[in-house]
């Protein structure tokens, strides 16, 4: 059987194995011994061990857990209810205003919990009521605010970025920053699309007895800009070399506590368990997959697949630009069924020599590859976001959630073409502030 073959095979199995609800760790294990059986024979798994903990030894994952407990932190605080009525004191005049505070709220918010589930909650418990109560479709309510969380995994600290690096062995710092000035596009995309809606569909909503003083404007800026201080200051030690990515997520980790213990008065125990306690699960959860996927990598490297797959590619002799456009619709219809990091951690090794020898950046390709993350956190079946928002407003049928969310959806489509034709957007800022990559 050629290699083509048995990763045709090892991709269907996957997908059915997964799409059955096992976990994705487990998945990735079942596949990958069973595959080394069939076609190796027990000799194979000798190393078993020895290869999946390999998969946890580089020192750079200490920092996936502490940004992930910084994430929490923030989350678990009344944070993104301060973000988010600090924006509508500055916006409630604004035409569609409340759509723009919630937007400008999840790109903040996302700034400092890296997740998108979590930004979706914090932000769309506040902000979807408030839009319907004053008169706002449930639609642009609930796909506003399922988008916005999106920007969770783009703008930095970003987990999936942190993935990516490790999976591909580029500099985190760089891809961080490779990810502002996109994660700043798709903002403002969203808000003037949500301006469009407004002026379009004859919505003001402006509570013309609401008036804010410029004392009541900033009196909860105290609040937010010390978190906002936090991500700037990660940001700069890391494309200063100041310190490592690990370092820079403990200290922005043990500050982020020390900020909600101080501001919000969270320093119960029960409230700091609880706080460690979703880290722990999130975290153990990400390295399980990341473990199984070094194994899964060593399945498909030792059966020829990887290099196969490469080679067929490789021997296709088309554009690069429609080899682009095949990879951006692989990655489309894997983020469909499966979460950001396996997709990541499943193919960036694979596509990476391929992106690369046609003469793209690594970089631009990992902007690239998280935007088409993004919509699959907002499309079926797996579409997580949309049952983050389905679980916040019950009462607004999952159909009309999905609706609302299209306009975004190709909005990110966009995105991705404005990135092929400006490649700048991503890659102007990591050179300018560290230099040509090597």
């Amino acid at each position: 059987m050629s290699p083509l073959v048995i990763g045709g095979l090892v991709g269907v199995v996957t997908v059915v194995l997964l799409a059955s609800g096992v976990p994705i760790a487990f998945g990735l294990g079942i596949v990958s011994i069973a595959f080394l059986l069939i076609f190796e024979g027990a000799g194979s798994l000798n190393f078993l061990s020895e290869i999946f903990f390999s998969g946890l030894s580089e020192f750079t994952l200490v920092s996936i857990p502490m940004f992930i407990v910084m994430g929490a932190a923030v989350a678990s605080s009344p944070a993104g209810r301060d973000l988010y009525e600090a924006l509508d004191r500055w916006l409630y005049r604004v035409p569609g205003g409340l759509v723009l505070s919630n937007l400008g709220a999840c790109s903040l918010f996302a700034a400092l919990s890296g997740s998108s589930p979590a930004t979706c909650a914090a932000i769309g418990k506040m902000g979807i009521p408030e839009m319907r109560k004053r008169g706002f479709p449930a639609a642009l309510a609930t796909g506003s605010i399922a988008a916005g969380g999106t920007l969770g995994i783009l703008i930095p600290p970003s987990v999936t970025m942190i993935v990516y690096g490790i999976a591909t062995e580029t500099s985190i710092g760089r891809l961080f920053i490779a990810g502002i000035l996109p994660g700043f596009m798709l903002t403002c995309l969203f808000m003037a699309w949500s301006i469009f809606y407004a002026w379009r569909r004859g919505y003001n909503f402006a509570d013309k007895t609401r008036r804010f003083s410029l004392r009541e404007k900033l009196e909860l800026m105290p609040h937010v800009l010390p978190f906002m201080l936090i991500v700037g200051g990660i940001l700069y030690v890391l494309y200063g070399g100041v310190a490592t990515p690990s370092e820079a997520a403990g200290v922005g980790a043990m500050m982020c506590l020390v900020l909600v213990a101080v501001v919000y008065k969270m320093w119960r125990p029960g409230q700091i368990w609880q706080v460690f306690s979703s880290s722990m699960r999130e975290s153990v959860m990400i390295m399980m997959i990341i473990a199984a996927s070094e194994l899964f990598g060593y399945m498909l490297s030792n059966l020829f697949v990887t290099q196969s797959v490469a080679q067929w590619i490789g021997d296709l002799e088309v554009n690069r630009w429609v080899l682009m456009g095949i990879i951006n619709l692989f990655l489309l219809v894997a983020g469909f069924f499966l979460p950001p990091v396996a997709v990541i951690l499943m193919t960036a090794p694979i596509l990476l020599p391929i992106i690369t020898a046609v003469g793209f950046d690594p970089y631009w390709f990992a902007v690239i590859l998280t935007i088409n993350m993004e919509i699959g956190l907002i499309t079926p079946p797996v579409g997580l976001n949309l049952y983050v928002i389905n679980g916040i407003a019950p009462d607004v049928p999952l159909t009309t959630v999905l609706r609302g969310s299209l306009p975004f959806v190709l909005l990110m489509v966009l995105a991705i073409v404005l990135l092929c034709l400006f490649p700048g957007i991503a890659t102007w800022l990591p050179e300018a502030l560290m230099g040509t990559a090597l």
